[in-house]
């Protein structure tokens, strides 16, 4: 892909990724972009320390003291309203919070997504850890890993892992994320996210904000090799005043549109597949996430939930919201950034006993971006 394409329409009933370019095959192989097949059965994992190296042009500061203190889920410790946060995806046996040391490096251009790359470290399979700039989804770039690494004392190419990252920073460079994941694995495979502020943040006591934004994100898959793209519009709000025991945070997730391996528009076969699971009718538009309404914002301007999305009267997919408040010149409180991961049975034919996992970014402002 190259950037910008991204949003290109697929004719519909092509239900199975598996069945789509960059997906042909059985089930534990990956058709790369080159057309290499790569064929890579789960492994067992080891567990690992997590670790994030800073280095020339990275964007993500060192984690915190690790006490484990932090929200549900993630790493970094406690931290307050004046500290700089960066927390991270907690790290699994099956595979999550293994990408770290992540990096953007930016080129001789730094206004020019085309002219930079992301490092990351921890994943096997990924290449040289450098990821090249692929498409971009709205404001956010992705970055794609080398499909062959070289043997250096033989010069033979060896098949690589599709790894595939996400790396968004808001207008005033307050905030940022970055998500990592692979689809050459019949489980999710390994991975991991990050999301940080650079300074702090001073509360409201009194009133409520509005914040409206962009979201993008990676769908894998548990049953099946595969990786698709996301993207939609973010809204949240936040009730500074009420609940009196903790500021009320609400938020959601409209517009979604799925893309394939390629970047073809795929939304409205996933949305005939749950109507015709569930007996909705959504006219070929994805249902909405939605924040169950809390009082999860902490004193530090950090705030976790769930997150969950309807078909009809039945739950189709949740999970969990993770979200960092920063400061703004002259708005206060004035933007957000955060993580959604959330997963559901797959209703499409050929994803039988299939569950999809969409881990997205976002950054949202209290007013119309800068």
């Amino acid at each position: 892909m190259q950037p910008g394409d991204i949003g290109a329409r697929r004719p519909q009933n092509c239900y199975s990724a598996l069945t789509t370019p960059g997906f042909r095959g059985k089930a534990n192989v990956v058709q790369g972009n080159d057309g290499l097949s790569q064929m890579k059965p789960i492994k067992h994992a080891l567990w690992i320390a997590l670790l994030l190296s800073a280095c020339g042009g990275n964007p993500f500061l060192p984690p915190g003291d690790g006490s484990g203190n932090g929200p549900p889920g993630t790493a970094g410790g406690t931290k307050g309203a004046n500290d700089p946060i960066q927390r991270t995806e907690q790290v699994t046996a099956s595979g999550n919070g293994y990408a770290v040391g992540i990096a953007l490096n930016t080129g001789a251009d730094p206004l020019d997504p085309a002219d930079d790359t992301f490092e990351v470290d921890g994943l096997a399979f990924d290449g040289g850890n450098v990821y090249q700039p692929g498409a971009t989804i709205g404001p956010f770039q992705i970055y794609e890993a080398d499909s062959v690494y070289q043997d250096s004392v033989t010069g033979n190419n060896i098949d690589q892992d599709l790894y595939r990252a996400i790396y968004g920073a808001s207008t005033t460079g307050k905030t940022s994320f970055a998500i990592v994941r692979t689809g050459s694995y019949i489980s999710y495979g390994f991975g991991g996210f990050v999301y940080k502020r650079t300074g702090g943040v001073t509360l409201p006591t009194t009133g409520q904000a509005g914040y409206t934004g962009d979201y993008a994100g990676l769908r894998d898959f548990d049953g099946v090799a595969g990786l698709e793209y996301t993207s939609g519009l973010m809204t949240m709000a936040i009730d500074f005043a009420d609940f009196n025991n903790g500021a009320g945070v609400q938020g959601s997730v409209t517009d979604r549109v799925i893309y394939d391996a390629d970047g073809l528009d795929i939304t409205a076969d996933i949305s005939a597949a749950i109507d015709a699971e569930y007996g909705t009718a959504l006219g070929g538009a994805m249902p909405v996430l939605q924040f169950v309404v809390s009082n999860s914002l902490k004193a530090s301007g950090e705030a976790t939930g769930t997150v969950l999305s309807k078909a009809g009267s039945d739950t189709l997919e949740s999970g969990k919201y993770y979200a960092l408040i920063a400061d703004t010149p002259g708005l206060g409180a004035g933007e957000v950034v955060g993580v959604i991961v959330v997963e559901s049975p797959d209703p499409r034919v050929g994803f039988e006993n299939v569950k999809t996992r969409e881990t997205g970014g976002f950054i949202v402002y209290r007013a119309p971006e800068p």
